[in-house]
């Protein structure tokens, strides 16, 4: 066979037909020997089991669960956990595996223990195309020690899970409620804070402006009302001093005339009642005060005339130090004094009231001044306060839903594993899989004898029809010669295109 021509389907079969049976020995020979093979392999056998994972029997409306981590992840962990050698070596160490390998320490045991372990999840094909469940496998010698390892496995995974669930959720709900006392001790001292402020500013706050205006405006017409009355009283004190003035006039001008001029002891009564009478004047009123005045020039007359007579009667003027008393004054001029002291004592009284007035006032006009500097400071404050409030009522609440959920959690109404279907008994081994061996071993084989068939094909320079031929001679054919098959398959009479088809020749 020429290598440089391009084969057909044609040539492949011819090929197949003349080294037919060198496909068919060694596909024997491979189904043979795998097939042997198989059957000298340890026997293995796969106890499998599957895990529901349940939702929470209490809907998520109702209490929310803490654990929000998805359940991908926490296989993956709650696998790493069980296939840990403190989880493994008990198990291995109670059914007695790999008794028959002594050889081994207790890593090399571990180790292909969690080899023999399988863990694959269920894939929903429907919904949100989350985990419904997962498959737990164990491989041993035995179908029966399969099948209790299997379940001893399957059992730590639903005890596993409920721990990490209860501690997980516990765990949430020992840090919200230390989140929350720290958010209660800030929220105390905001508190505190607030009320001390309030205290400081008292009438200041936003919101008591207008109360302040209020109170401004009255006081303001307090202090009018108060002023006009004590103009009104001074006026009254003034009338009153000029009519008293007329009448202590008039009166002494009176006991002027009655008095004993030649008498020095008349005069020095009088100089010594007028001079108590000053005395006690001063005591109440300052010198510009008009009774004070009048009284001094009434004193001085008094001493002229002392001092007149003195020089008249050629004796000294003489003064009393002491005296007992002089004349009644007129009920009259008693009244207009009274009347006068009166006047003094609401005056008095309408100054000490003008100066509370005056003094309530600069604190409101203060209070109205210092109000956008105040309610700043309010709002800064207040606005602290609202935040620690708020993140306080949070964390209560999140405190709350977490006591709720840890104790669903305790109670095993959450999220939990339940076994769908038991760990199996084997009925036949996983492994060796003796079908498959021996289709492996045929169709290896057959391939082998595929390849040494082309072999010898290649190697064989043979021409072996017309192709080869043509492609050979590089002529065109012009007529065959049928074979002596051909010819005893058509006949011995064959005649006309049929026969001058079976003719070839070569120009």
């Amino acid at each position: 066979m020429l290598p440089q021509r391009e084969l057909t389907f044609e040539d492949y079969l011819q090929m197949v037909r003349r080294r037919i049976w060198w496909l068919l020995i060694p596909a024997a020979l491979g189904v043979t020997i795998a097939y042997g093979v198989s059957r000298v392999l340890p026997t293995r056998y796969t106890s499998q089991t599957l895990v529901l994972v349940e939702q929470q029997k209490v809907p998520d409306s109702l209490v929310r669960p803490v654990i929000t981590e998805v359940l991908d992840e926490r296989l993956a962990t709650m696998k790493e956990q069980i296939l840990s050698r403190t989880r493994l070596q008990p198990i291995i160490e109670m059914f007695g595996l790999f008794g028959d390998k002594k050889n081994l320490s207790m890593e090399d045991k571990v180790e292909l223990m969690r080899k023999a372990i399988s863990v694959s999840p269920v894939r929903a094909d429907f919904g949100g195309g989350g985990l419904p469940g997962f498959y737990v496998s164990f491989t041993a010698s035995t179908p029966h020690l399969a099948q209790q390892v299997c379940g001893e496995i399957t059992s730590m995974f639903l005890a596993e899970n409920l721990k990490i669930r209860e501690q997980r959720a516990q765990g949430t709900t020992d840090f919200i409620g230390s989140q929350l006392d720290d958010a209660k001790q800030k929220l105390d001292e905001q508190d505190q804070k607030l009320a001390d402020f309030k205290r400081k500013y008292m009438g200041q706050l936003p919101g008591q402006e207008q109360t302040n205006f209020n109170m401004l405006a009255s006081l303001n017409s307090q202090l009018d009302s108060n002023t006009q009355a004590l103009s009104q009283l001074e006026q009254n004190r003034t009338y009153t001093e000029s009519v008293l003035s007329q009448q202590l006039q008039s009166w002494r001008a009176l006991q002027d005339n009655r008095s004993v001029a030649a008498n020095p002891e008349t005069l020095d009564q009088q100089l010594a009642t007028e001079q108590a009478q000053l005395s006690a004047l001063e005591s109440k009123y300052t010198d510009t005060h008009p009774d004070v005045i009048r009284l001094k020039q009434d004193i001085e007359r008094v001493k002229s005339r002392i001092a007149e007579q003195g020089t008249a009667t050629g004796k000294p003027a003489t003064t009393v130090d002491k005296i007992k008393g002089s004349g009644p004054e007129p009920s009259q001029i008693q009244q207009l004094r009274a009347q006068l002291r009166g006047i003094e004592q609401s005056i008095q009284n309408k100054q000490a009231e003008q100066a509370r007035i005056q003094s309530q006032i600069n604190v409101y006009q203060a209070r109205v001044q210092l109000s956008p500097v105040v309610e700043e400071q309010y709002k800064q404050i207040t606005r602290d306060h609202e935040t620690a409030l708020q993140f306080y009522n949070d964390l209560l609440r999140k405190q709350n839903e977490s006591e709720m959920a840890t104790d669903l959690e305790k109670r095993q109404q959450g999220e939990q594993f339940t076994v769908l279907d038991p760990p199996n008994l084997p009925e036949r081994p996983t492994f060796p899989n003796r079908p498959m061996f021996a289709a492996g071993g045929f169709f290896g084989g057959l391939l082998l004898g595929c390849g040494l068939a082309f072999l010898l094909e290649t190697k064989q320079k043979l021409i072996r029809n017309e192709n080869d031929v043509t492609f050979y001679l590089e002529l065109p054919v012009l007529t065959r010669v049928p074979s002596v098959d051909e010819v005893r398959k058509n006949g011995n009479g064959v005649s006309g295109p049929k026969r001058d088809k079976q003719l070839t020749s070569i120009a």
